[in-house]
């Protein structure tokens, strides 16, 4: 649906108004269609609409929202950037399942976000060369799987991770804790914009946006959302890389860990998540896609793949999304993590048996056709 700019700029404001989080954008959307309805009532003073009556919105708030986002939609459209809303297309759909999802996002690049397999290499900025060595490994074992590398644009683990699927020529998706008007850290400038050939950049954060230190850990919640795994290589005992890990596990996201030597301060978080059976222990790349259920697809497959899912509906690609997470899932496990309704779920995984794409096991149990 192409998007006009009176709905964009009420899409930045949105972003920008306290109070209004995902669910309630989503019912926003639901009764207005439009953002553009709902912050021109909000504007007007008339927001007695259920379940909108008791939204209390200074006027001079709202205007303050609207000025701001004439500014930003005039610097997305100096600088490339992309806006994607929680209901368009684009926007990254596993994400799109987590309750505490931004509703949009600004993207630099060339993005798939919702590519077949999106895999996060995350670990400490004091990076070893052990450390950096494994990074490499993985990133090339993932290239034969043909996935998407996605990390935090930070020193150490991140940047190598970023390297090394540059070097490989994979999709590499960065996600900062700012504004896309900069980079942070400033070393990591040439990075992303190599990064661009094969991916890019993704922020919540309007232009202007400085890293402060709260905006990584919201930061880390979109690098968990977005991806199948979290593969951890180094860690301290505290540090962003196992917040990232925490919040993949409550996703219901595999997380992974790459051992150290013991008593080595960059592998003590990686040691504790293992063990403590909060990751699985990755002892060679080869684990990740033994872990995972990969089968080693050849060229033909995956353009095969990639254009069949690129064709799919919403509801067929949530499903394919769910099944494909879960190797084999229950009938009630779909309806539950689709948020469709039952009778919904039944009659697009008919439609996808009929295409190929699913096959039905005993126990109202689904699994994708290799």
């Amino acid at each position: 649906m192409e998007v006009n700019d009176e709905e964009n700029i009420a899409r930045i404001a949105l972003h920008l108004l306290p109070g209004i989080g995902p669910a309630t954008t989503k019912k926003i959307l639901s009764h207005y269609g439009l953002i553009q309805n709902f912050i021109g009532e909000l504007k007007s003073g008339i927001n007695n609409t259920k379940p909108f009556h008791k939204l209390r919105i200074d006027g001079g708030i709202i205007k303050e929202a609207l000025q701001r986002a004439e500014k930003e939609l005039i610097f997305v459209q100096k600088n490339n950037v992309r806006l994607q809303f929680f209901n368009d297309k684009g926007f990254p759909k596993r994400l799109k399942n987590c309750d505490d999802a931004p509703a949009l996002l600004f993207t630099m690049g060339k993005i798939e976000m919702n590519a077949p397999r999106m895999i996060a290499v995350v670990g400490t900025r004091k990076s070893s060369h052990y450390g950096i060595m494994m990074t490499e490994k993985i990133v090339d074992h993932l290239k034969d799987y043909h996935c998407t590398l996605v990390s935090g644009l930070a020193y150490g683990i991140d940047a190598a991770a970023h390297k090394a699927a540059d070097h490989r020529e994979i999709q590499n998706i960065g996600v900062v804790a700012h504004g896309l008007h900069t980079i942070y850290p400033a070393s990591n400038k040439s990075i992303a914009q190599k990064m661009q050939n094969y991916g890019g950049l993704v922020s919540e954060y309007l232009s202007g946006t400085i890293p402060n230190r709260e905006n990584f850990p919201s930061r880390n919640r979109i690098i968990a959302g977005m991806c199948d795994a979290v593969i951890v290589v180094e860690a301290a005992e505290k540090g962003g890389a196992l917040i990232t890990a925490d919040i993949a596990s409550s996703y219901n996201r595999d997380v992974f860990a790459v051992p150290g030597r013991i008593g080595d301060k960059s592998s003590e978080g990686c040691n504790m998540l293992i063990r403590y059976n909060k990751a699985a222990i990755i002892s060679k790349p080869e684990d990740i896609a033994w872990y995972m259920g990969w089968d080693k697809p050849n060229k033909q497959v995956v353009n095969e793949q990639l254009s069949l899912f690129s064709n799919l509906s919403e509801e067929e690609s949530q499903i394919m999304e769910c099944i494909q997470h879960a190797k084999i899932a229950e009938l009630d496990t779909i309806a539950f993590r689709t948020s469709l309704n039952i009778s919904k779920v039944i009659s697009t995984l008919l439609e996808m048996e009929f295409k190929g794409l699913v096959k039905s096991l005993p126990g109202k149990r689904y699994q994708l056709i290799a």
